[in-house]
């Protein structure tokens, strides 16, 4: 879920700075599409556990997103957006593109 809020707060200010989205709408599906069947693989390969099939339901009012998903999930999203935005806009320092 970070990936897709970082591509989509990435390709919405890149567009607004840079006059063009570094990330093309292909590529964002692409990176959508990766992210989720990775993620869905991850899901459907884990074993059921007897604790989580004897629990009790969750209640009407319960939030399906905690408080500590959402720190973790801002954290991490600030944290590659930091990385992303280091890499489109000061790339050519770290990776130096050979003269021809």
């Amino acid at each position: 879920m970070t990936v897709n809020i970082v591509a989509l707060f990435t390709a919405f200010v890149g567009s607004v700075i840079l006059k063009e989205s570094p990330l093309q709408p292909v590529q964002l599906l692409w990176v959508n599409l990766i992210m989720d069947s990775i993620a869905s693989i991850a899901l459907s390969t884990e074993p059921p556990k007897i604790e989580l099939l004897n629990r009790p339901p969750q209640g009407r009012d319960d939030y399906i997103i905690s408080r500590t998903m959402v720190k973790h999930l801002i954290c991490m999203s600030i944290y590659e957006i930091i990385i992303v935005y280091s890499i489109v806009f000061a790339g050519e320092h770290f990776y130096p593109e050979p003269e021809k």
